[in-house]
């Protein structure tokens, strides 16, 4: 999660779908029983939605990944 801007987080859908694979992965590992691998999971999680979705800023001259 050092990039915040590169080109493969630009579509919204796809910060969301991050976001929403660790939410899932950690409900699963909690359902499974494995709280170490499912507090992990969530933490991810909230980090992914705090990054993606909360304080994500696009690239404002949308030259991102060019150097």
């Amino acid at each position: 999660m050092q990039d915040q801007n590169h080109p493969f987080l630009k579509p919204l859908w796809r910060r969301i779908a991050l976001v929403a694979f660790c939410a899932a992965w950690s409900i699963f590992e909690f359902v499974t029983g494995s709280a170490f691998w499912g507090t992990l999971a969530g933490g991810m999680a909230a980090v992914g939605a705090y990054q993606f979705l909360i304080a994500y800023k696009p690239d404002a001259d949308g030259e991102a990944g060019k150097e």
